[in-house]
């Protein structure tokens, strides 16, 4: 966290300074509002069934109630590490701020470019109607996060979910700002989710939903080259980004030469790059392999370095997982149990995940799959192994069942572990 708000705060220093002046630091922009339960202590965010909700300001929540509870709203909880990494990391920015100003003035400077880094600046939340195949009309529910504005464009994926609200969206939009602010990656954090589950709509239905989002969202300023650029996410893939290029294109950007940037993780044919699928699973890979190929950290919990005949355990078959297992397993490692929402597998002996690719493309599941047998314990996850990559949706991990997980190495992204809550 030190380095995330280091990062962030040398890349703000002089854009957000200027912003200090202006009172309205945060813009929310709710289509629709309503009263609504399900509230977690401390915070006016619901932890789910969001449909409409009133957030307080950031900077005005009370989230230390995250420490102790037991399903904290994911955005408290983002904004919880948030302050301790800030608190930490203050000191360390005063001293190396440079200029005339005196100590005071640095620390308030500092203080007020953190305060700016910390809100959600811009939320949409939406709702469209969908007239289904059959006649009958459905209302949708989307949204659209937009972090941080101190780098542009905004950068974040879409999702389809049933598990999509504007707590979420908000507290992924974050954590991409702060992703990006590590490797000093010039975007701002943003997030957008459609509440529904794909999987229960046609082809035609989709590509409905998809076009009216991508509307929606360029009539507000939340799309657009150098603005804010979605991609692919839980739930989506090439095919949606097509359609949001094209509405785009066609519409609002009808005179922009390159409104097909609009949007990356596009198919090839359509201005998509090559390595872009399995980009994600080849950070988890290299992310593993940086600390696996260390002898130093490998001899702290009685492993060799390299991957060569190392087990490990994949929560999520998706794009994220497949592609991890890919390049897990061609460097020698061995995954010996992969876990789906539809049921999981395992076999200590390992697996092709070419032919357990092959086996999910005709059937459309992992479950009954040859090369293994279906795993009847309690979770997959507290099965002994050497490394276990989480590669699903967030919050899977957390104080009350890290303990229970046998995984020497975890490679465990960020949503994950700021659900672990360690003490302060």
């Amino acid at each position: 966290m030190l380095s995330v708000c280091a990062n962030v705060a040398r890349s703000q220093t002089g854009i957000l300074a200027q912003s200090l002046e202006r009172s309205a630091v945060s813009t929310l922009l709710l289509s629709k509002r309503s009263s609504h339960s399900g509230n977690v202590p401390g915070s006016q965010v619901p932890v789910e069934g969001l449909s409409s909700m009133n957030i307080a300001p950031a900077t005005s929540r009370d989230v230390s109630y995250v420490a102790d509870a037991q399903d904290p709203s994911f955005t408290d909880m983002v904004e919880y590490f948030f302050n301790r990494g800030a608190t930490i990391a203050e000191d360390h920015l005063v001293d190396n701020l440079k200029g005339r100003a005196s100590n005071d003035e640095k620390r308030h400077r500092v203080k007020g470019i953190l305060k700016v880094i910390k809100p959600v600046d811009s939320v949409l939340s939406l709702t469209f109607p969908l007239k289904r195949d059959n006649g009958e009309y459905e209302v949708i529910e989307a949204y659209r996060s937009q972090h941080s504005h101190h780098r542009t464009p905004c950068k974040g994926g879409i999702r389809y979910s049933m598990d999509v609200n504007i707590d979420e969206v908000m507290a992924l939009s974050a954590l991409m700002t702060y992703k990006c602010a590590c490797v000093d990656v010039p975007f701002g954090g943003a997030k957008a989710g459609i509440k529904i589950n794909p999987r229960n709509y046609s082809d035609n239905e989709l590509e409905k939903i998809t076009r009216r989002f991508s509307l929606e969202l360029a009539k507000k300023g939340f799309i657009g080259p150098g603005v804010d650029v979605p991609a692919p996410d839980m739930g989506t893939g090439e095919r949606e980004m097509a359609w949001i290029a094209d509405t785009y294109a066609t519409t609002v950007g009808h005179l922009d030469i390159n409104a097909h940037a609009c949007v990356t993780g596009k198919p090839i044919s359509q201005g998509g790059i090559h390595g872009r699928v399995s980009a994600t699973g080849r950070g988890v890979f290299h992310g593993l392999q940086n600390f696996i190929d260390e002898a130093s950290y490998m001899s702290m919990i009685g492993l060799t370095p390299g991957l060569g005949d190392k087990t490990f355990i994949v929560q999520g078959f998706g794009n994220v997982g497949l592609h991890t297992i890919r390049y897990l397993h061609r460097a020698g490692a061995k995954c010996i149990g992969i876990a789906e929402i539809d049921g999981s597998i395992y076999n200590p002996n390992g697996m092709d995940p070419r032919e357990l690719e092959d086996y999910k493309l005709a059937r459309g599941t992992i479950v009954g799959f040859p090369g293994a047998q279906a795993y009847t314990g309690e979770n997959l996850m507290y099965e002994k192994c050497d490394i276990l990559v989480p590669a699903a949706a967030e919050k899977v991990i957390t104080k009350e069942n890290a303990g229970r997980i046998q995984a020497r190495v975890g490679k465990i992204n960020l949503k994950v572990v700021l659900n672990r809550r360690c003490p302060p």
